[in-house]
């Protein structure tokens, strides 16, 4: 975390009493999520790792349901509670988000939390609750538009920029999973007095595993900003397999051909870290990234990573991978044939992303966001050690 502004301590005024729910020196927290993104793994890793300080996590689901995979490891972290309520990217106007607020706040109440973490900032708007609000900007409809489509922002998603403006503007605290992103919200609406930087982390470290010369890609692949065509393109003109996985269809009818690559569609997360795990290269080519959790992932398993050249990807993984213009197929065909002929960098690559990776864990990501729990809910809460 970069700070913890004054601001926060000013809050604390008013939430000074709040705290205890959550069991000795710790907190309940209602923390809202979805099942079609990164925002899951987010959830899954933040909440494991806030258990051993005595904090406990009531999850809170909008858009479409979860596996039962999924919804099994969430139940064994903490209470599970699925709305029938969409995403605001799922919907054409404010009105199809009205029951959001009040729903939150309901259940924050049958729950007797003790402060709210809500990882879309719309939902923030048009709270009225006293309890503390944290707000984390995993994506952003607005910063996706300007990255993806390079163009002003069409007046029928005028509606949505500025309920993320009243999310932000409502939220106690409002965070970034990188100052990259922190900086396209700041470009996008404005100064965010509020908005501070906490990166992702991830538990999982699977070096140590035999490389086989694959290439792996993980990512919803209907998203047009993870690039998908550009990635199967490529996998045409290279020597070793290219492996796409994750959806390709999405939740509104979005579709995307994968037709040179290997695709393999949603399968477990367990399963897919065990083939993430094998592959000696792990590329990905988005064009938006507010953190990018499969490079974190690649990076984890000592893959060599190949990432398309953009602020997030610099900034997180700077002299630890090969980079590409993400615009241009033969830019990622020279990077992969760069790899795929050198053991020797393939293997020095993988080690520095590896050790680079210690720095993106879900321990140090709980103890920041614990640093500005306490802030807002205005007390002192040990660390277990």
């Amino acid at each position: 975390m970069k700070h913890v502004g004054a601001e926060l301590g000013a809050v604390a005024a008013t939430h000074h009493l709040m705290t205890g729910h959550g069991g000795p020196g710790g907190y309940h927290i209602l923390m809202t999520l979805d099942a079609v993104g990164g925002v899951w793994r987010y959830a899954m890793e933040l909440a494991r790792a806030l258990r051993p300080q005595f904090h406990r996590v009531t999850f809170l689901g909008f858009g479409p349901r979860p596996s039962g995979e999924k919804a099994g490891e969430a139940e064994r972290l903490g209470k599970l509670i699925w709305l029938d309520e969409p995403l605001d990217w799922m919907v054409c106007d404010a009105v199809a988000l009205s029951r959001v607020p009040d729903e939150i706040e309901r259940v924050a109440r049958e729950e007797n939390v003790d402060l709210i973490h809500l990882n879309m900032p719309t939902q923030a708007a048009g709270l009225t609750t006293s309890l503390p609000v944290v707000a984390v900007s995993h994506s952003c409809p607005i910063t996706w538009w300007h990255a993806v489509k390079k163009e002003p922002l069409p007046e029928s998603c005028k509606w949505l920029e500025e309920l993320n403006r009243r999310g932000m503007e409502r939220a106690d605290a409002v965070i970034a999973p990188s100052g990259s992103h922190a900086q396209a919200v700041a470009g996008s609406y404005g100064v965010v007095p509020k908005l501070q930087v906490v990166h992702n982390g991830l538990s999982n470290f699977m070096n140590g595993a035999e490389k086989d010369p694959v290439i792996f890609a993980a990512a919803r692949w209907w998203d047009e900003a993870k690039n998908a065509s550009l990635l199967d393109a490529a996998a045409a003109n290279v020597d070793w397999p290219i492996v796409m996985a994750g959806a390709g269809e999405g939740p509104n009818g979005q579709s995307v051909a994968i037709e040179n690559a290997c695709h393999l569609d949603e399968v477990p997360h367990a399963d897919l870290m065990r083939q993430l795990g094998r592959a000696a290269i792990v590329v990905s080519p988005s064009l938006y990234e507010p953190f990018g959790l499969a490079a974190l992932e690649g990076a984890r398993s000592g893959a060599a990573l190949v990432l398309a050249d953009i602020a997030t990807y610099r900034e997180l993984w700077n002299d630890s991978a090969i980079f590409f213009d993400p615009r241009d197929a033969q830019s990622l065909e020279r990077a992969l044939a760069r790899l795929i002929e050198d053991a020797g960098l393939r293997e020095e690559l993988g080690q520095k992303a590896l050790a680079r990776s210690r720095r993106y864990t879900p321990d140090i990501q709980a103890a920041e966001m614990i640093e500005i729990y306490q802030a807002l809910c205005g007390e002192t809460v040990e660390m277990a050690v």
